[in-house]
């Protein structure tokens, strides 16, 4: 049974238990249900709320400037949704995780993006968002002389799900469009603010107060790996290998290429403030592995996503020997493999030969390579660049960082059973200034992933760097697109939580404790020691949460405050036009520009299924 299920199960038994508890009168006054929605309305706060409001000018240019916002965002937030409810029932995308209709739902552990593991900062930013949201509805309420009849929180069981005011009915009437207009602007507006101010602080004094710890970072360890038997784990940090410095997933394949040692001793966990972490060596005794393969690859192998049985068996594919020679790591096979083009490898689930290189999945048609000529379509091996034989992704890359921008080189393609040379011209590599081919690599050899280790990286220094910070130089970033332009925190702010879909890269968790032994403290907030990783998780999460409300609610669709600001704004126009029943105008204007909304949401978030 799916999570989805589960959440409606357990909806439907709180709402019958809800049932009973008002029908024999055991709930106080204050609180009121209809269905899974819970309010508890209080009087109290008013007099406070009179005191806030007392810089009636003040909150009138405040409010001023976030309608004309307001407005702006509502116009975009309409055409977004509408084009999308078009695209999607023209174009029904297939069913995905991204699209997942608990997805939409701001709670840890049921959104498969928000980790239970920050559900704590996460709850935190929505009730500092629903706070002021509704706390400025109430400001502005009393700003413009309308009546507060009651406060209260709304709770969708048991989780905060939004904050209200309600204002007294007969002087909201009464008072004018733009006073109206105004106190619904207002929580919006607040919403942004807190958003500017807390990635304010992330993406200044906070994240220049986390750096990269020193050595690679591990997400995880294939099962049956060496690493995993010698249990090296999510967590840990390589920083040497066979008496070799490690500082990235290239140095650490150097370290092992460069000993041909079965047993190799391996440091982890060390490095600078060492005295604060576990340090220790361990033993790993390595063997080849195929750990992932690429679908149609040469060796006809299948990991992880096959549904044959021998795809599912438990243990991993071993290569033990290659052309009749028994190996143990991928020094070892590049060094059966030779000069030759082809190789017979022996695995635990039978012989085959195949052509040896980088296996491409993808080549630009207008970058270096591809515009020689060669085939696009993927499926491409690269056996050699010029004199220098190539075995897999990870000694073209070696080659590579020896080439320049604007040299010639010959590359050998091995395609559709034939091998050709093109003359390529090479570009500039964007992360290290060396030559380019303009390819997507699949990692390992000839569409096999073969490793004689079986570590996973942790992008650490991608996620400081796309926060504005220093990721090092191995970190794919937006450092310099988000000193340069606010708008670049709003799209950190949108796409980081959803990095596996957008950058290939895990979604952002957060400086939880997990990888906090990724990362090293110092600079501005160094003195609150691993405080600082509490802060960051709050700055951003209150942020992305702050964010995410602004925007809904800028939705011009009843009842949402952008639908109530379309009604005022809509009733202006009207107004001011020879119509005989302007109420009948307002409303069929409002319905027919709320239902659009509605069924473009609905579309959005139940359409990939529906449809499919």
């Amino acid at each position: 049974m799916n999570t989805l299920i589960w959440v409606l199960v357990g909806l439907l038994a709180y709402s019958l238990v809800a049932l009973l508890l008002r029908q024999y009168g055991l709930l106080p006054s204050s609180v009121r249900l209809q269905g899974p929605l819970a309010t508890i309305h209080t009087k109290r706060g008013r007099d406070f709320i009179d005191w806030v409001a007392t810089p009636k000018r003040f909150w009138r240019a405040w409010t001023n400037f976030g309608l004309g916002i307001t407005l702006v965002i509502m116009v975009g937030m309409f055409l977004f949704l509408f084009v999308q409810g078009i695209f999607i029932l023209l174009n029904p995308p297939a069913p995905s995780v991204a699209n997942q209709p608990q997805n939409f739902l701001v709670i840890p552990g049921v959104n498969d993006f928000l980790p239970l593991s920050v559900a704590p900062e996460i709850v935190f930013g929505l009730l500092v968002g629903l706070v002021v949201h509704e706390g400025g509805h109430g400001i502005l309420c009393r700003v413009e002389d309308i009546e507060i009849e009651s406060m209260g929180l709304v709770l969708f069981t048991l989780l905060p799900l939004g904050a209200f005011v309600e204002p007294d009915e007969e002087s909201q009437r009464n008072a004018d469009r733009g006073g109206k207009s105004r106190m619904f602007a207002a929580g919006v507006t607040n919403n942004f603010a807190v958003t500017i101010v807390a990635f304010a602080l992330l993406f200044g004094p906070v994240i220049a107060s986390i750096s990269v710890a020193p050595g690679m970072a591990i997400s995880g360890a294939y099962d049956g790996s060496p690493a995993a038997t010698a249990d090296i784990s999510q967590g840990d940090r390589i920083t040497a290998v066979a008496g070799m410095p490690v500082n990235n997933e290239t140095t650490l394949d150097a370290a092992l290429y460069s000993t041909s040692d079965q047993r190799v001793e391996v440091e982890l966990n060390g490095g600078e403030s060492a005295a604060d972490r576990e340090k220790r060596t361990v033993s790993v005794e390595r063997s080849l592995i195929v750990a992932g393969t690429v679908a149609g690859n040469p060796a006809g192998l299948s990991v992880g996503d096959d549904d044959s049985a021998a795809s599912q068996n438990d243990d991993p594919i071993r290569v033990t020997q290659v052309n009749g020679t028994a190996v143990h790591t991928q020094r070892g096979f590049s060094e059966a493999v030779g000069d030759g083009r082809f190789a017979t490898i022996t695995t635990s689930r039978g012989t085959v030969t195949i052509p040896v290189g980088a296996y491409l999945t993808r080549v630009s048609a207008d970058g270096p390579l591809g515009s020689t000529g060669a085939p696009t379509d993927g499926g491409a091996i690269v056996t050699a660049i010029g004199d220098e034989r190539v075995t897999s992704s990870a000694s073209l890359s070696r080659v590579m960082g020896d080439t320049q921008p604007g040299e010639t080189v010959p590359v050998e393609l091995y395609h559709d059973g034939a091998f050709k040379t093109y003359d390529v011209t090479l570009g500039e590599n964007p992360r290290d200034n060396g030559g380019f081919l303009g390819v997507n690599l699949f990692p390992g050899t000839s569409g096999l992933l073969l490793t004689d280790f079986g570590v996973q990286s942790y992008p650490a220094g991608t996620y400081v760097s796309l926060l504005g910070g220093d990721g090092g130089p191995d970190a794919l970033g937006l450092s310099g697109a988000v000193a340069d332009s606010p708008l670049s925190a709003v799209y950190v702010a949108l796409i980081l939580p959803l990095a596996s879909l957008v950058l290939g890269i895990p979604n952002f968790p957060g400086f939880t404790d997990s990888v906090a032994n990724f990362y090293a403290v110092s600079g501005p907030f160094g003195f609150l020691g691993s405080g600082v990783f509490l802060l960051a998780n709050v700055c951003f999460w209150m942020a992305w949460i702050n964010l995410q409300l602004g925007l809904f609610n800028c939705i011009p669709g009843y009842p949402l405050d952008g639908g109530r600001i379309l009604r005022t704004s809509v009733e202006a126009v009207v107004s001011r036009l020879p119509v005989s029943e302007p109420y009948t105008v307002v409303r069929t204007i409002t319905t027919g520009i709320g239902v659009t909304m509605l069924l473009s949401l609905l579309l959005l978030v139940f359409g990939p299924t529906v449809l499919n």
